[in-house]
């Protein structure tokens, strides 16, 4: 069987979950022995047999963003029709119309992961202006078209039926999210530790981390206002950059100002706004207290896997797939949300929320012995469930399905 992966993030230009989704799905794929697997990326992936980098057009490169992400797709698209394959699978909106053109052009297959969901991010209007439009528009063909849709969460797949309703059902199907727990574990030797010290972190000291873009998606604006409700001992710790827009931008600046200027001189905010290497990632994770996910869309959460692996317990909204992840009283903490249904995930009662979010991090961090047989409970429960090799048998019933069928 061969299979083209069509994606806009693959190593080294990987931003979020997406993107780390399809760089161990195509690494699973690959090593089962009976798949070609053929990856199409936006930019210069890393160089790999059968891996394909596809640059804007030239005389797109001063256009809006979606267009410039159009001339992408149909380069990709012609180069999947030209040379052939079985079955063409896309990962998010940037690569969505590119594996729907190729199929059409082909006649083969398009089968797409639901990662987000264009009509649950209108916060993107931001960033994209009248490409935020175009964007939805080809996730929309694509979807409505699509022979078969995996979604990442059963969470994921309730979001797909609802935003596009003309999409059957039995087209659906859910594949859970990976995590490589060999590479992700607990790290907490001295080589570890002297990461954490050269930025100026006490690997010692009571932590809590968040890790994510800044973007409405994590809602890390609501984060920034509960923790100066954490005790003063404990230490701050945001891995967190690649801003939508400038707004959100400084809103962040302001909060996190805000946010030291309620701390004691003790107690450190540390704010990393660039992307860490995996090591330095898993060196903060495996020496902190409590992970941080004030997502108010997550269709699975990667990044919660990541935490679990690495033994930390999570402290995680109660929306989207997280609770498929994070299993209250057991390996974190779940924070009730009630959210506006105009596809923004906005809360109800913005400061209830704050609050409730407050009082789960302050708890989490009452009692470390309690948090790390929770972290504890967390990895087993990563090692059991979501191994990507399973996320890649899964995946590989799906492209049989629809190719049997």
């Amino acid at each position: 069987m061969r299979i083209d992966v069509l994606t806009r993030e693959y190593p080294p230009h990987v931003y979020g979950g997406a993107g780390v989704h399809v760089a161990e799905l195509v690494r699973a794929l690959r090593a089962r022995g009976d798949l070609e697997v053929r990856v199409r990326a936006f930019d210069e992936p890393v160089p790999e047999p059968g891996t394909t980098g596809y640059a804007v057009p030239e005389t797109l490169r001063s256009a809006n963003a979606a267009l410039r992400t159009l001339g992408v797709d149909l380069a990709m698209a012609d180069a999947v029709a030209r040379e052939g394959t079985d079955l063409v699978h896309s990962h998010t909106w940037y690569a969505n119309l590119g594996g729907h053109l190729a199929g059409l052009l082909a006649g083969i297959p398009h089968v797409v992961t639901a990662h987000s969901l264009e009509p649950l991010r209108p916060w993107k209007a931001e960033q994209l202006g009248g490409g935020y439009r175009i964007s939805s528009f080809a996730e929309r063909t694509a979807y409505e078209s699509a022979a078969a849709v995996i979604a990442v969460s059963a969470g994921m797949r309730a979001d797909v039926l609802a935003s596009y309703p003309q999409v059957d059902p039995a087209r659906v199907h859910v594949v859970h999210n990976g995590i490589d727990a060999d590479r992700w574990k607990p790290e907490r030797g001295p080589v570890a530790r002297t990461l954490l010290t050269d930025r100026g972190i006490d690997p010692d000291a009571p932590t809590v981390v968040f890790l994510g873009r800044i973007t409405r998606q994590k809602g890390l604006p609501y984060l920034l206002r509960a923790l100066r409700q954490l005790p003063p001992e404990v230490q701050v710790v945001l891995l967190a950059g690649a801003p939508d827009t400038p707004e959100i931008q400084q809103e962040v600046v302001d909060l996190v100002e805000q946010l030291r200027a309620s701390r004691p001189r003790a107690a450190a905010v540390h704010w990393i706004p660039e992307m860490l290497p995996r090591d330095e990632v898993v060196a903060v994770l495996s020496h902190a207290t409590v992970f941080l996910c004030p997502s108010v869309y997550e269709p699975l959460g990667i990044v919660n896997l990541e935490a679990m692996a690495c033994e930390l317990p999570v402290v995680a909204t109660a929306t989207g797939g997280i609770p498929e992840v994070v299993v209250h009283g057991e390996t974190g903490w779940l924070v009730p949300i009630e959210q506006v249904q105009d596809g923004t995930g906005t809360p109800v009662d913005e400061d209830r929320f704050v609050a409730d979010l407050a009082a789960a991090v302050v708890e989490a961090v009452a009692d470390l012995e309690r948090a790390a047989r929770m972290g504890r409970a967390g990895r087993r429960r990563v090692v059991e469930q979501f191994s990507w090799s399973t996320v890649a048998e899964r995946t590989v019933q799906v492209y049989r399905a629809v190719l049997e069928g």
